[in-house]
């Protein structure tokens, strides 16, 4: 598959709600993608794909862990390859350079550049991100809490994330600063919770949809950290917490009483005849129905049997 045809997929993938299709285009996608650095960065397939590993269906989540796994090794060897240093050609045996020393080359090797800090960093790098195998300074402060903050919030963020370590670290900078600023400028008990929890909701694996949403500006960090747990909820739990409140709306309306209006009765009160009424066996089984009337002009009830 080329560039086109794997970013068409993609829109086609993210758009699509129904298992079948998922797994259709999911397998589309492993059999044609031919995975390389620069394939997955410029078709960001890689993130459209990750965002299936939480599914509900295990055989999407299956696959979709397969297949990031697959891709992950494929780039790995990929850059291994590239930083593999070619072997001198050896001189068959009896030639005339096999017993003297080897004519050295007339071009020199090239210098290997040292690779700038978080510039390598991907969705692929091997093993779980942190400061540290980043090459991220976070000793910003001469607060050691507030360092500390910053990189548990920084490992929180790059988990399974494809963003420059400079980028991650703006944001966990930003999100550290607004509580900061929130609490007065103070590094007290209130800081340390909110710090706390924040970290702690990002750091979910079955929410990447929060750190992807942070790391692609759709919430700043100011408003980030107003927004209650709820809000901060992975999209599935989201659903599963509307279907049952709307479940239990849907009961408790069928729970009701059903009410009729007649003019068969009339309001001892108004004299009105258009009156609503239900019935219900408030007595023993032997016994008729209890009908509860209400008259709908001046709002009389009465009851008889």
């Amino acid at each position: 598959m080329d560039t086109k045809e794997i970013k068409s997929t993609v829109s086609n993938l993210e758009k699509s709600s129904d298992d079948t299709t998922i797994l259709k285009l999911l397998n589309i996608l492993n059999d044609g993608v031919k995975p390389s650095e620069k394939l997955l960065r410029e078709t960001k397939v890689g993130m459209a794909v990750n965002k299936l590993r939480s599914s509900n269906n295990g055989e999407i989540s299956s696959l979709v862990k397969k297949m990031i796994k697959t891709w992950k090794e494929a780039v790995q060897l990929e850059k291994s390859s590239k930083k593999k240093p070619s072997q001198p050609q050896q001189s068959p045996k009896g030639s005339p350079t096999s017993s003297g020393s080897a004519t050295p080359s007339n071009k020199p090797a090239a210098p290997v550049a040292a690779p700038k800090p978080g510039s390598t960093n991907s969705k692929f790098h091997s093993g779980p991100r942190n400061p540290k195998t980043d090459g991220i300074n976070t000793a910003l402060y001469d607060n050691s809490t507030r360092n500390a903050s910053i990189g548990a919030l920084y490992t929180a963020l790059a988990i399974e994330r494809e963003e420059t370590g400079e980028h991650i670290l703006s944001v966990a900078r930003e999100i550290e600063s607004e509580v900061y600023k929130a609490e007065y400028a103070s590094v007290n008990d209130n800081y340390r919770n909110k710090l706390r929890t924040f970290t702690m909701n990002l750091r979910n694996k079955k929410n990447p949809e929060l750190r992807a949403r942070l790391l692609t500006n759709q919430i700043t960090p100011s408003n980030f950290i107003k927004m209650s747990p709820n809000e901060m909820a992975p999209e599935a739990l989201k659903k599963e917490i509307e279907k049952l409140h709307k479940q239990n709306l849907f009961e408790a309306q069928g729970a009701t009483e059903k009410r009729a209006v007649t003019d068969r009765f009339t309001c001892g009160k108004c004299k009105h005849k258009k009156v609503s009424y239900y019935q219900m066996q408030t007595r023993s089984a032997d016994e008729p129905l209890t009908t509860f009337c209400t008259c709908e002009n001046c709002g009389n009830r009465w009851k008889f049997s």
